[in-house]
């Protein structure tokens, strides 16, 4: 070790170094938002060589190791940088591809360990656990796309989520797609399906495949399981090119505990709180951030700007917020530390999040990020300076449970419970939410969606397309996963492409057809999209007929458009049922579920009706009209 100790000792003014007191002085404070372009390995092609700078402040001896010095800890040991608990060192002859790790000697109890970078742009694959050195380089071609952007992300736009998992969309037999096969393949369907964004899970680096990208160790690399960052590049690229939005999931909110990882990174909780109570999640049987730390969430608010600022991407969805804003969120009585006021806020975590949401949007104002949040926390997407969170959208998941909760009831029950259809109207406009059927509702147990459906075999469809139909109309931006758009029967399972096969069969089909007309209309009709935030959107015609199980209400545009929707959660057919109009004239019928292209019985109206002029629902016009089973049907208001 005295060997190593000497060349510690060789100042930063006679070696390579690309962290300037600023750098240094910025890190220190919390305040540097490039740090992906100063830490990690920097390939310096003119010196021949890679600089590698880590955080480690409680080392003793830091050095680089990898197949470049047959793993020999003692042959490139790095210098630590003034106080900053960096450590820096040059290594000339090193090339882009070589593989490496740092080896960590800790001042407590003897620590010594091998640690994947922090900051590695590419990874080995899973289980292997080497850093990679890399480079970025890219040549984008979705100028178009960003010039516009600001418009296609905006909130009174249409935005259709169609959400992914990159290992199990599509395979080739039991191997996975690389990212520039499922580019050539997922983009052309999406667009044609007409969905306006993709959703990925996590594609950061994991080592358990299993978790489908919810254990990051890897916060700067997407996963080496589909090829590499220009691969993965290429993949928002042509997304782009084809007028697709990118929104990856990200997971600030913990992180596994495996030791090649963040976990006790320097022989101490660097990363996560040493208090258990604190920085332990018994749901995941992971480590929590300690966001109280400036180095720590300054290395986050890094990951999150580094996906917008290298990869172009659109939006992030935040995971698990609600496990981040609560200190007893899953825990019993004294499982938990409140906070310095008595409370159970994490104010923190809070603290970060705002922060994180103000950095994004000064730096890109033309992105969304969007906050997957379970309760009802006040503001979430309301500006950081009227006291938000500062998201530009959050998932509704009180919509998402009681739709479900409603739609699984046989419809002789229904009556009972229409509440469950009605109260989500009441709180519609107090967020701009995001209406998801998300992978979260077709594992563990749960089924498919077309599986929760009540009824034989038509009557699930049915129920399906009821469903979407009721989805698409209801006020808020929309989310599905992969495979609901099919009907699949099987719930979702990650270790295998979905069942395009089901396409065969003509119920599927259709299905998929009727989704695509779905987003067509969504996309084309101003007053499906354009006031999804403002109760000026939104009108209801009747939520109280429980018996009948039916709703009505009409949905407006900015400019006065208005698109009449009712929905009849029944299997009876409805004939000659009054409807109370605003205004005298034809009304259009623009989308109907039950119609047979769609798998339907083929009831309807013939294609519209005109307004008599006869009170109904406290309104001068009324129209009588068709209500085919189980089924939604869009009239729109043409004069």
């Amino acid at each position: 070790m005295a060997q190593a100790s000497e060349e510690i000792k060789i100042s930063r003014e006679d070696n390579i170094s690309l962290l300037t007191d600023f750098d240094i002085f910025l890190f220190k404070q919390g305040n540097h938002f490039r740090l992906f372009d100063k830490l990690g390995s920097q390939i310096i092609k003119e010196k021949n060589g890679v600089y590698f700078a880590v955080w480690a402040p409680d080392a003793v001896y830091v050095s680089v190791v990898g197949d470049f010095n047959n793993w020999d800890r003692m042959k490139n040991p790095l210098r630590p940088v003034k106080d900053s608990g960096i450590w820096e060192g040059f290594v000339e002859g090193v090339k882009k591809g070589a593989l490496y790790k740092y080896f960590i000697k800790s001042r407590f109890n003897d620590y010594q360990v091998l640690k994947s970078d922090p900051f590695a742009f590419f990874c080995e694959t899973p289980p292997k656990t080497a850093s990679i050195v890399w480079e970025l380089d890219y040549n984008w071609n979705d100028e178009e796309w960003m010039k516009k952007r600001s418009e296609k992300n905006a909130l009174d736009k249409p935005i259709s989520i169609y959400e992914v998992h990159l290992g199990s969309w599509k395979r080739k037999g039991f191997e996975f797609l690389n990212y520039r096969e499922i580019a050539d393949q997922l983009i052309p369907y999406v667009k044609d399906m007409g969905f306006t964004h993709i959703e990925f899970l996590p594609v950061m680096e994991h080592p358990f495949y299993g978790s489908w990208g919810y254990q990051i160790t890897g916060y700067f690399a997407p996963t080496s399981r589909y090829g590499t960052p220009q691969d993965f590049m290429y993949l928002i690229d042509k997304a782009h090119q084809n007028d697709v939005g990118i929104i990856l999931d990200w997971v600030p909110s913990h992180f596994p505990n495996d030791e090649h990882g963040l976990a006790f990174f320097d022989g101490t909780h660097l990363y996560e709180h040493q208090d258990r109570r604190k920085g332990y999640h018994p749901d995941w049987n992971s480590l929590i951030f300690n966001y109280g730390r400036y180095e720590v969430s300054q290395f986050l608010l890094n990951s999150a700007l580094f996906w917008f600022e290298k990869y172009h991407i659109d939006g992030i969805r935040v995971d698990a917020v609600a496990s981040m804003l609560y200190l007893d969120y899953s825990r019993k009585e004294g499982e938990w530390i409140p906070n310095k006021y008595g409370g159970r806020e994490n104010l923190e975590a809070i603290d970060f999040i705002k922060r994180m949401n103000v950095e994004i949007y000064s730096k890109f104002n033309d992105v969304q990020t969007i906050a997957e949040e379970s309760t009802a926390w006040p503001a979430v997407t309301k500006p950081v300076y009227l006291n938000g969170l500062g998201f530009g959208m959050k998932w509704k998941m009180g919509w998402m449970n009681d739709t479900l909760r409603y739609f699984s009831k046989d419809p002789i029950y229904r009556k009972y419970h229409q509440d469950l259809i009605t109260f989500s109207i009441w709180y519609a406009f107090s967020e701009n939410f995001i209406l998801p059927l998300s992978h979260d509702e077709v594992v563990h147990g749960k089924g498919s969606l077309l599986s929760k459906m009540p009824g034989d075999v038509w009557q699930k469809f049915a129920n399906l397309r009821c469903l979407y139909g009721y989805m698409f109309s209801h006020p808020g931006k929309k989310l599905l996963f992969m495979g609901n758009e099919i009907g699949s029967w099987e719930e979702w399972n990650h270790e295998k492409g979905l069942d395009f096969h089901l396409l065969n069969f003509d119920m599927h089909s259709k299905l998929q057809k009727y989704v695509k007309d779905l987003n067509e209309i969504y996309r084309k009709e101003k007053a499906l999209h354009e006031l999804d935030f403002s109760s000026d959107g939104f009108e209801w015609i009747d939520f109280s007929d429980a018996d009948a199980s039916v709703v009505s209400f009409l949905r407006k545009s900015k400019n006065g458009e208005m698109i009449l929707v009712i929905c009849n959660f029944t299997p009876v057919p409805r004939n000659s049922y009054r409807v109370g109009v605003p205004k005298n004239g034809f009304w259009k019928e623009i989308l109907n579920s039950d119609a047979i292209e769609y798998g339907g019985s083929g009831q309807g109206n013939l294609g519209g009706k005109k307004s008599e002029s006869i009170k109904s629902h406290n309104r001068d016009f009324s129209l009588s009209l068709t209500f085919p089973p189980l089924g939604v049907v869009y009239f729109k208001y043409e004069g």
